[in-house]
């Protein structure tokens, strides 16, 4: 797998180098359609020999390479066609009995069967046997194939996602009746035996402010029947919905809410009593069938205890926020990619794109927050394979799953809409990957609360109640230490900034009055979280004899994430030039030139 980026475009496009004169369509610049994502990526291969258990990493190279391929092609290519043939609800079947139904394009129908199917994404963390492992895949291996896998396509990882995350509640709080009925198909890879999942939390009374809800349960005898409308129900064509409703006696607020689980077919095989009222006319995930839902006297299963029914969805809230980290790092490599295609194939003014200042400068703005993102994901997936029992470490993943969706499906949309100017007045039509990009790209400041909510979630209470920020500090300064073979300055510069940023966000959490801070503070323990992993990741790669840059980007960090500057000075950025020309090159940083080059 030593495949490098130069040479994998060059197999593909054939442009070991330029013709002499371009003419015509010689000078459209060619996508990364037909390329492999997994073996372009360097930096995802890096991490994973770090963070991957090397028996494990030896029996997923294979898989991993196998949907790099798919993500680069055919999954590509489905999901363009699957864009323009979004899904279509039928109210009623011939005989005009109200048994609504989605129809998907063929194309949808392949990537389900790629994704759950072939990879079995919902299944991998539950169960043993998913892709020949023996027994249930680390976090750090299924959060590696979504990533890949959103580089072509993100409207279905919404259901593969929300199947996962339902079955997560169902192992965890449900009955064991509930979890013969439902466990065992929401975790099949068989297509006539696969349930799967979704989460129906929005109504027009309450989106983020969930103590609103309207939707009533009312108890009958073993089950209950639910009454009410969902306004926003993604993956509308479930078997199986996780949902909140308050019982007829119970308060107001969300803790009157319990959780249910409603079947959409009932043991005698008839519809359940809710109907799906419109599909969305969604600016993205356009794939994917999202609705309004009906309920009619829906009969649902009380799950966990009653009275604690948020508290039990915020589980799967809070893996569904890792989710969207995942698939934002995921998408911005995606256009990080597709801008280096075109910086690299584009000729203007007698040079390639990549050869103008201006351009190389916006590249960086692209790649620093795609590196950044890819970190702190590894990093926190990692910890998730821990965390089980071990009170410290579950409080680190609360943090910095909540960082990470704050501030990488942000960084998303900024990437986004720059990898469109970089390819130029095409990134704006509907026949290259751009557009969809970026309308998928706005979703993850949406799903699973707007940036404002996970920001407050952060500083009210990862902060507040957990005290989370500084176990994060305290194990931060630890991978520092670790870092042995980053500059010292380097690593007290990050040290640093790692307390600045725990006493800040404390400060914000302490007072009712800095609430508007509370993004400022995410951001702040996001920034020196991905700068100190980044110093120990490229110590540690380097010290194994690999690539150094990512001190490079740990540096670029602190100068542009963590430090003040005033926009009307020129500095000398002698350090920066020539650390731009080692990260927008494909040759491996060797660790002395990265440890000059941060020592300063």
């Amino acid at each position: 797998m030593a495949s490098t980026y130069a040479t994998e475009v060059a197999r593909i496009h054939k442009l070991d180098a330029h013709p002499a004169r371009p003419s015509g369509a010689d000078w459209i610049a060619p996508d990364c359609r037909g390329l492999n994502f997994y073996r372009i990526d360097r930096s995802l291969r890096d991490l994973l020999g770090l963070y991957m258990e090397p028996r494990l990493r030896s029996a997923m190279e294979p898989h991993l390479d196998r949907l790099g391929e798919l993500a680069g092609g055919r999954l590509d290519e489905l999901a363009e066609i699957a864009d323009k043939h979004p899904p279509v609800l039928h109210n009623r079947d011939r005989f005009g009995r109200d048994e609504d139904w989605v129809e998907f394009h063929p194309a949808y129908r392949e990537m389900e069967r790629i994704g759950f199917a072939e990879f079995g994404l919902h299944a991998q963390s539950h169960r043993p046997g998913v892709l020949g492992w023996p027994e249930r895949l680390p976090y750090i291996a299924k959060y590696a194939f979504q990533y890949l896998f959103v580089q072509a396509e993100f409207g279905l990882m919404c259901p593969i996602s929300v199947t996962d995350t339902a079955a997560v509640l169902i192992e965890k709080y449900a009955t064991d009746g509930l979890k013969r009925s439902y466990l065992g198909g929401m975790l099949s890879q068989e297509a006539d035996k696969l349930l799967k999942g979704a989460q129906f939390m929005t109504e027009r009374a309450g989106g983020s402010d969930l103590g609103n809800a309207e939707v009533i349960a009312r108890r009958e005898g073993d089950y209950w029947r639910l009454f009410g409308d969902k306004w926003f129900c993604s993956a509308v064509d479930a078997d199986v919905v996780l949902l909140l409703a308050r019982p007829e006696e119970a308060g107001p607020g969300t803790k009157g809410l319990g959780l249910f689980v409603m079947p959409r077919r009932l043991e005698n095989g008839e519809r359940n009593s809710y109907r799906v009222a419109r599909l969305k006319d969604k600016f993205g995930t356009r794939s994917m069938a999202s609705g309004e839902v009906v309920l009619d006297g829906a009969i649902a299963f009380h799950v966990g205890t009653l009275d604690r029914g948020l508290r039990q969805m915020m589980d799967m809230v809070n893996l569904s926020r890792m989710s969207h980290g995942v698939r934002a790092a995921g998408m911005m490599r995606r256009c990080l990619n597709e801008s280096m295609q075109v910086a690299r194939n584009r000729v203007t003014f007698g040079r390639t794109l990549i050869g103008h200042p201006l351009m190389r400068r916006e590249l960086l703005k692209i790649m620093v927050p795609t590196e950044q993102a890819l970190s702190v994901f590894a990093y926190n997936a990692k910890l998730m394979d821990v965390a089980k029992g071990d009170a410290e470490a579950e409080r680190l993943v609360r943090i910095v799953t909540a960082v990470l969706k704050v501030r990488a499906c942000r960084d998303n949309i900024r990437a986004a809409t720059a990898a469109m100017e970089v390819r130029g007045g095409n990134g704006y039509i509907e026949d290259w990957v751009n557009t969809r990009l970026i309308r998928d790209a706005h979703i993850g400041v949406l799903w699973e609360g707007t940036t404002n909510i996970n920001a407050l979630d952060v500083v009210n209470r990862v902060i507040s109640r957990a005290r989370a920020h500084e176990v994060l500090g305290k194990a931060l300064k630890a991978k520092l230490r670790e870092a042995s073979g980053a500059p010292e300055r380097l690593r007290d510069r990050i040290g640093a900034l790692v307390d600045r940023a725990v006493t800040f966000a404390g400060e914000v959490a302490a007072r009712p009055e800095h609430e508007q801070l509370a993004r400022m503070a995410s951001s702040a323990l996001y920034n020196a979280t991905s700068a100190a992993l980044m110093a120990w990741e490229g110590s540690r790669i380097a010290a194994d004899g690999g690539d150094a840059r990512r001190l490079l980007l740990a540096r670029m960090v602190v100068e542009h994430k963590l430090s003040p500057g005033d926009p009307m000075t020129i500095t000398d950025s002698a350090w920066e030039q020539e650390a731009a020309d080692l990260l927008l090159d494909d040759a491996p940083v060797p660790l002395a030139v990265a440890a000059r080059l941060t020592a300063s």
